[in-house]
């Protein structure tokens, strides 16, 4: 059998993400005032207030406060645009809602607001309907990535151990197989990096490799409950860049965490069983924290993913 490329594991999840918007087509009107509609102003504000306290940081010489507010600048002004976007689309009645500003300034102020809005959007993913369910979810998973960035701007909460549910929906084993395969592929990856790495990342190595395989074992019991045959890990995956030193080590276990997570964005968007979507939040929010931290280990930039599992537009 020849081994999986990323390139399938990636299709596949695109695949998923693809379809995610058909669901945000079937939303009827409603004249609930919308309930993005504060996300999206608390998202312009905290990036009007990262600009301002970048502006601030580069006064005062500190380039690199001023280089994590930029960063926060720009991911919760992609949020506040795709959220907007959304609230434009529906054009149901404004619901007013004040926006949440924090006392002082800077970045102690921005890690504020990141906590803040990462809850408000965490809040909603259970009620929301499959294409709005999975862009809160990015919108949460964009401010957790955020607060890895800095002490000075999280660390934010530990969402936890997935706990498997005891039944799945039939529309969501193909989506929960998906996410298999990149519990599968990051297994493996964690499992390739450790001869690469030096020792004082033997801790971060375990926990995540731990974390995977807590998941996949996870997927592989609510596949068996559900009657479905679970999908067997590969027996070598092709990497997008050969793995010859620390820093390409570090790379593709971010890549692994980035696969990882828009394959559970895929299953929340594409079921409406609040226990399963608890699950695959839990788990998209655990992938997007340790995915900003690897990525910061490699020197790439950006470190933190603005929105998981949304398509660009």
């Amino acid at each position: 059998m020849s081994p999986r490329t990323r390139r399938d594991v990636l299709r596949l999840s695109a695949l998923a993400a693809m379809a995610v918007p058909l669901a945000a087509c079937r939303t009827g009107y409603s004249d609930e005032p919308d309930p993005l509609a504060p996300l999206a102003g608390q998202a312009a504000a905290d990036a009007a207030a990262a600009d301002a306290a970048a502006a601030n940081a580069l006064a005062t010489g500190s380039s690199a406060e001023a280089a994590l507010a930029r960063q926060v600048a720009t991911a919760r002004g992609e949020h506040a645009r795709v959220l907007q976007a959304e609230v434009d689309r529906l054009n149901r009645p404004s619901a007013t809602a004040p926006v949440i500003t924090p006392d002082g300034g800077g970045l102690s102020a921005l890690k504020q607001r990141l906590a803040t809005a990462r809850e408000q959007a965490e809040r909603l993913v259970p009620g929301s309907d499959g294409y709005r369910a999975g862009l809160v979810a990015a919108v949460a998973a964009g401010c957790a990535g955020l607060q890895q960035l800095d002490d000075r701007l999280g660390p934010g909460a530990d969402p936890g151990a997935v706990t498997p549910v005891g039944s799945v929906p039939e529309e969501a084993i193909g989506p929960l197989q998906q996410a298999l395969d990149a519990e599968h592929a990051a297994v493996w990856v964690y499992g390739l990096v450790s001869a690469f790495l030096p020792a004082n990342y033997g801790p971060g190595v375990a926990d995540g490799a731990n974390e995977h395989h807590d998941r996949r074992d996870a997927c592989v019991r609510m596949l068996d409950a559900a009657g479905a045959t679970p999908n067997g890990p590969q027996p070598a995956y092709v990497t997008p860049k050969p793995v010859t030193d620390a820093t390409s080590a570090k790379s593709v276990v971010a890549t692994a965490e980035s696969d990882t997570a828009v394959a559970w964005a895929g299953v929340l968007a594409r079921t409406d069983d609040t226990a399963l979507r608890a699950v695959a939040l839990t788990a998209l929010l655990g992938s997007a924290r340790r995915g900003t931290r690897w990525r910061q280990a490699a020197g790439e930039s950006p470190a933190a993913v603005a929105l998981i599992g949304v398509p660009a537009g």
